[in-house]
């Protein structure tokens, strides 16, 4: 294996925040199954919903970095600041956009196209936003699941080094 290649496997803090965001879309799938008692494996694929994947993301991945390198380095205030931007707008922004959507949805569904004589258009995704609740429920599920993984398992290479499944060679 080239170098490039063992250092991205080598990379706990970017595995371990994509596991957070995987561990909080699965979970989406969970909800679905206990809350609305249905079986719905689209919700894995989509925007929204609860908890937030890319909050689990962004902030597992900033904990997990700033476990590496040190809460007091720059490229965690960095990676802080971008964690903070992506909270924010998926509770603000996109969210804002999603009742916009299902504003326009409901004008188009009570009288047709939007222009005098136009057919109706597709609908437009509505769910595109969290809640804060949402919001704050990934925040939390990204360093609950990335810091005890780098701490107790590491790197997916470490794990494949301790599991005798990779050997570094030279």
């Amino acid at each position: 294996m080239s170098a490039p290649v063992v250092g991205i496997f080598d990379n706990g803090v970017l595995w371990w925040g994509l596991a957070a965001c995987g561990v909080a879309q699965l979970s989406k799938l969970v909800i679905e199954l206990v809350v609305h008692r249905r079986w719905n494996p689209k919700v894995l694929v989509e925007t929204g919903g609860m908890p937030s994947s890319h909050s689990a993301l962004l902030t597992g991945t900033t904990a997990a970095l700033g476990w590496v390198q040190g809460f007091d380095g720059p490229l965690f205030g960095l990676a802080a600041v971008l964690c903070f931007v992506v909270l924010y707008d998926a509770s603000g922004v996109r969210r804002a956009a999603g009742l916009t959507a299902a504003r326009v949805n409901a004008l188009v569904a009570d009288g047709g196209g939007l222009v005098a004589g136009e057919p109706p258009a597709k609908p437009l995704k509505e769910n595109l936003g969290h809640t804060r609740l949402e919001v704050l429920i990934g925040a939390l599920m990204g360093p609950l699941v990335a810091l005890p993984g780098l701490v107790l398992v590491g790197s997916p290479l470490q794990l494949a080094q301790g599991l005798g499944w990779f050997t570094p060679v030279g």
